[in-house]
């Protein structure tokens, strides 16, 4: 698909291309959707290759004792055992099933990111979005781009991807009709990156984060996530300016011409043009599926803003422990909203409760919707393959995933053989872990007959 980006369309057209799980009160539906996820049917479950992994039949309790029998030949064997903790319930009663240092709070890596959908959720809803706006400086002559923190703002994209989003060439047409509208055809560009305050690399972050491409520095204004080239990992130097150089090069296709080079500026007045981003409820479901870090801090900084906060890392991690103190729910202290941070903390019990708070509200459901589903999409595509020991998992597992080194995580929910679905969190903070060793576990739980 011409100029749809490599790890978006992974993240995007899955949502609308592959089956997914949807989990709400203790029901797992596969569909496929082509707007917004359907409403959860009970069982049957498809695995990823859309043969039936599971009979229909009508969910039995799991015993706890046959639960625990389950898992621990393979936590003997997984190499994990000094750093290994882990929690699991029954996702329709919410019964504990399994615990392993439950409370214990350990590096939870990218899983961090289920607390910043929560939040982000929780603070703005599902159907908030983001404006990236353009302003009209007559005094300067100047058109500005002010940036709202809208990751998934691109060049340009396929009119037919789910779903739509804001693209600078759209924004360009809009902004040169306004102009001629006012008899401009000949401007200077400025953007204004203002909307985020404070440092753009956060506290524990290492400083290859963004050298190696795990993640552009951060910032209101960017596009394709601040990559170099949309199918490359590799960030620009500035994205702020980066975007306003693209921005100005679609004002010119536009029939506008554009004088000297972009500069900062503020944006003053009203905008003359405006590009939305998809609903945060999308955005949410991107930034799981994908696992993008850009996105999650920017959707921790637009929580911050609706809640009071600060837009920078300190004040994003405020809103998330202020809406985690407001669900009751204990063991989120966090540092940034990406899981980048060595200093993050949550335990596996927290995690375990915001994935079942997220399947009791309809406002959260998309924390649900974005996960990963196992050897089908997201950053689990690559796990429980053929060749793998969980390959029989595959369809059955979907999970946050979580990776640094020395850190492994996942979370989320599986289903099993007898139609129950638990929802789960195993974690390792262990030199070497790796996201096979914990996909053998949860492929145990799914081969479970464990009532």
């Amino acid at each position: 698909m011409p100029r749809v980006r490599r790890v978006r369309g992974e993240a995007f057209l899955a949502l609308a291309l592959l089956n997914i799980f949807v989990l709400i009160t203790g029901f797992v539906a596969l569909d496929v959707i082509e707007a917004r996820p359907l409403p959860a049917v009970p069982n049957p479950v498809t695995r990823a290759d859309g043969a039936a992994a599971v009979e229909t039949t009508a969910p039995t309790p799991a015993d706890p004792e046959r639960i625990a029998d389950i898992l621990d030949d393979p936590m003997s064997s997984s190499g994990l055992e000094d750093g290994l903790s882990g929690y699991v319930v029954d996702g329709l009663t919410g019964d504990t099933l399994f615990e392993r240092d439950a409370d214990a709070p350990v590096t939870p890596a990218s899983t961090t990111k289920i607390a910043t959908a929560v939040t982000v959720l929780n603070a703005v809803g599902p159907d908030h979005v983001l404006h990236t706006e353009v302003y009209l400086d007559p005094a300067e002559n100047r058109v500005v781009l002010r940036g709202a923190g809208d990751a998934t703002l691109t060049v340009t994209a396929d009119s037919a991807a789910y779903p739509q989003v804001a693209t600078l060439e759209e924004l360009a047409e809009d902004t040169a009709a306004a102009l001629a509208d006012l008899g401009l055809d000949t401007i200077t560009v400025g953007y204004d990156d203002s909307l985020f305050t404070g440092p753009d690399t956060g506290p524990g972050w290492k400083p290859n984060y963004v050298t190696e491409g795990s993640t552009a520095t951060i910032h209101a204004l960017l596009v394709d996530q601040g990559r170099v080239d949309p199918d490359v990992s590799t960030r620009v130097p500035d994205p702020p300016k980066a975007a306003a150089e693209a921005f100005a090069d679609q004002l010119e296709l536009a029939g506008l011409t554009v004088e000297g080079e972009p500069a900062e500026a503020d944006s003053v007045g009203e905008p003359i043009a405006s590009a939305d981003s998809a609903p945060v409820s999308s955005l949410v479901e991107f930034m799981l599926l994908a696992s993008d870090n850009n996105m999650a801090e920017a959707l921790g900084r637009i929580a911050a803003l609706e809640m009071g906060e600060e837009p920078d890392f300190p004040g994003a991690a405020a809103a998330t422990h202020r809406v985690m103190e407001d669900l009751g729910i204990e063991g989120v202290r966090l540092s940034d909203n990406s899981g980048l941070s060595t200093k993050n903390r949550i335990t596996p019990r927290a995690l375990v409760r915001l994935v079942r708070t997220a399947s009791e509200d309809p406002a959260l459901n998309a924390t649900l919707t974005g996960l990963p589903t196992a050897h089908s999409t997201g950053t689990l595509a690559g796990r429980y393959s053929e060749y793998s020991t969980s390959s029989d998992a595959a369809g059955m597992v979907r999970g946050k995933t979580g990776t640094l080194d020395g850190v492994s995580t996942l979370a989320g929910t599986v289903h099993d053989q007898e139609g129950n679905v638990f929802l789960f969190a195993l974690m390792a903070n262990s030199e070497g872990a790796t996201g096979p060793q914990l996909d053998t576990l949860a492929a145990a739980l799914s081969r479970c007959g464990c009532s």
